[in-house]
């Protein structure tokens, strides 16, 4: 006749350490299973494969499952800039792939709701995102990094012309969303000082920002407005980060600066601001971008320059 051993024997088949609290009584199991860090499906899954389990055993006629999960501690990161086309979303793809690597479990949020950029850089264009309840889950990539972006959501070249209350209700189902075990939330920001900005600081309050900017002096001056909304939000600075930073030509080797040089790092110092690294304004970053493969993912010079930059912010972090 079936007994708790012989069902926690079978338990530990299927779902192994995940289980607790086990009854039997009158041809009824009932248990609670710990599903922290599993999504939707996977719970579905270990569900099934408790319940199918446990009826083949005799005597065993109904089985209740509980579900219970940990309450992770989860970070935003936010990735801003004063303007647009400083390679914003560029980084922000890269810091992610480069901090998985370093071991740590990164999601993307793509906050730019009239410019979303992290489907394409993720090659993960053309899915829609599934939904548990009302959370939406994450979209899955071939580089283990779950992302949600409007550009799931719309129509492939739609534009999205919304007010700020709207997009900003837009951009808070996409970071409260089913995450998993996620610990590191990637926010790459729209650029700029406004509603969109405003609603996530206030609402979802990032650990840190880390601001990229080009060299010249435009760029740096729109950067400073940027730092500015994060302070007044009392947000830290991580630092910063000097995007297009030279230009080294394929043919005679020589080293350009078409961006001018060094402004990000002079900015960074007048601010008071740690300086996380320079990228270079190289042809294979923009390929490798459009290509939906980010540079980060090889061990080529431009990857390296992601990888530098992405340790020191490991360390930040750590230090937290």
């Amino acid at each position: 006749m079936t007994d708790i051993s012989m069902i926690e024997a079978a338990l530990e088949e299927v779902a192994a350490g995940k289980f607790s609290t086990v009854r039997f009584d009158e041809a009824r199991v009932s248990l609670v299973l710990n599903v922290s860090g599993l999504d939707v499906r996977d719970r579905g899954q270990i569900e099934i494969a408790v319940k199918g389990k446990l009826l083949e055993l005799d005597g065993v006629e109904k089985v209740d499952v509980a579900m219970t999960a940990e309450k992770i501690e989860r970070r935003l990161i936010a990735v801003g800039s004063g303007k647009g086309g400083v390679g914003k979303s560029t980084l922000s793809a890269n810091l992610a792939i480069a901090l998985k690597t370093l071991g740590y479990k990164v999601g993307m949020v793509d906050a730019d709701i009239y410019g979303p950029s992290q489907p394409r850089l993720l090659n993960c264009e053309g899915r829609r995102p599934e939904a548990e309840g009302k959370q939406l889950i994450p979209v899955p990539n071939e580089y283990d990094i779950p992302v949600l972006s409007m550009g799931h959501l719309a129509k492939p070249g739609q534009a999205i012309a919304w007010r700020g209350p709207m997009a900003g209700k837009a951009l808070e189902q996409l970071i409260d969303a089913h995450w998993g075990d996620t610990e590191i939330l990637i926010v790459d920001m729209p650029p700029g000082t406004g509603d969109v900005q405003l609603s996530m600081m206030q609402n979802h309050k990032p650990v840190g920002a880390l601001i990229v900017s080009t060299p010249q002096d435009l760029a740096l001056m729109d950067a400073v407005r940027a730092v500015d909304l994060f302070e007044q939000a009392k947000i830290p600075i991580i630092g910063m980060v000097e995007n297009m930073a030279g230009y080294i030509c394929p043919h005679c080797g020589e080293v350009s600066d078409p961006f001018g040089a060094g402004g990000a790092e002079a900015a960074a110092k007048t601010m008071n601001m740690p300086f996380l690294g320079r990228i270079p304004l190289d042809i294979e970053i923009r390929k490798s971008s459009d290509g939906g493969t980010p540079s980060a993912c090889s061990d080529s010079l431009q990857g390296q320059a992601f990888h530098d930059i992405a340790k020191k912010l490991a360390t930040w972090l750590d230090n937290q």
